[in-house]
């Protein structure tokens, strides 16, 4: 059986603002493209505009420059759909998803977000690894919670029906989440600090309070947050997928790879042309066929769709 793939993160973007690269025919550093993505049988791929606080350029205009390339990446290629709620995962296109990875370009403006909303923008963090005007980050120093500008713009994004995306944010952030949020909310690409005791990752009561209120929890290939010393394998991966199983049910995980997020690949997944790979141990180590369709596909699918 060749799965359908649902990956709810992935770095593609800034890549091709930054470096010039195509969706078509990847550059040799390059993860997300459109031949790895079809091998892989990929159907739904987030993408994310990342932004570089490092940089002199605003990150509203990074962010407008990114999803420039979302959209012309759609139009050059008729194989890339956004999502809809009709798509269907046996055809030969590949749905999307736009995402913003650290909400800095908003400003603290409703405004702003209302406009990234009719650009077609359906998920988004608040953070990444930095303290920001709307929320203190899970690798942030002293990090704090959501801040007074933070709720309101978590509020405007329930009202818009833009998913709140808790990956990169602190404890205590994904606890004020979780009080004031009134659609569920989700994590695009964490792991299990059960597993991997890093700040990056899910404590168990989120994972469960996140799946108990219908999110999902995306898990990473970073080898940083899947094994403790030496190359990340697949079955490291695994590993993660099993205890959210555990701890919340089989319709509380799916997969966020953070393809073209790193610089080292787990050594038997270097793209997502090897992702049938992933499924298959997920078949040897117990899980059943439709179990491994929903977490390599369906959970994703089944969350994101209520927002698009």
């Amino acid at each position: 059986m060749k799965y359908p793939i649902a990956d709810a993160h992935c770095d593609y973007l800034y890549g091709a603002m930054e470096y010039g690269w195509e969706i078509q025919n990847g550059k040799r550093e390059q993860t997300i493209s459109l031949p790895n993505l079809t091998n892989g049988n990929v159907k739904l791929q987030f993408f994310a505009a990342w932004t570089d606080t490092s940089r002199q350029i605003p990150p509203l205009e990074q962010v407008l420059l990114m999803i420039d390339r979302y959209y012309d990446m759609i139009e050059s290629n008729t194989g890339i759909v956004k999502l809809t709620k009709d798509y269907r995962p046996d055809g030969n296109s590949i749905s999307s998803v736009l995402t913003i990875e650290g909400a800095e370009c908003c400003e603290a403006s409703p405004s702003i977000l209302r406009d990234l909303y009719r650009l077609g923008v359906r998920a988004m963090t608040f953070t990444w690894n930095s303290n920001n005007e709307l929320a203190g980050a899970a690798m942030g120093r002293r990090p704090k919670g959501l801040t007074k500008e933070g709720k309101e713009i978590l509020k405007e994004m329930n009202r818009l029906g833009i998913a709140f995306d808790v990956s990169h944010l602190s404890d205590a952030g994904i606890d004020d989440a979780l009080k004031l949020s009134d659609t569920p909310i989700f994590a695009s690409h964490s792991n299990c600090r059960v597993l991997m005791n890093v700040p990056r990752c899910l404590k168990d009561e989120h994972i469960k309070e996140i799946a108990r209120r219908g999110g999902v929890i995306g898990i990473n290939y970073y080898g940083p947050q899947l094994v403790k010393s030496g190359n990340a394998k697949i079955e490291d991966i695994v590993h993660h997928i099993q205890h959210v199983v555990e701890v919340a049910g089989i319709g509380a995980c799916c997969l966020g790879s953070d393809f073209d997020g790193m610089t080292r690949y787990p050594e038997d997944l270097p793209n997502p042309s090897r992702l049938q790979e992933l499924c298959k141990a997920l078949e040897n180590s117990g899980f059943s066929e439709s179990e491994v369709e929903k977490i390599a596909y369906r959970n994703l699918h089944d969350y994101i769709v209520q927002f698009v």
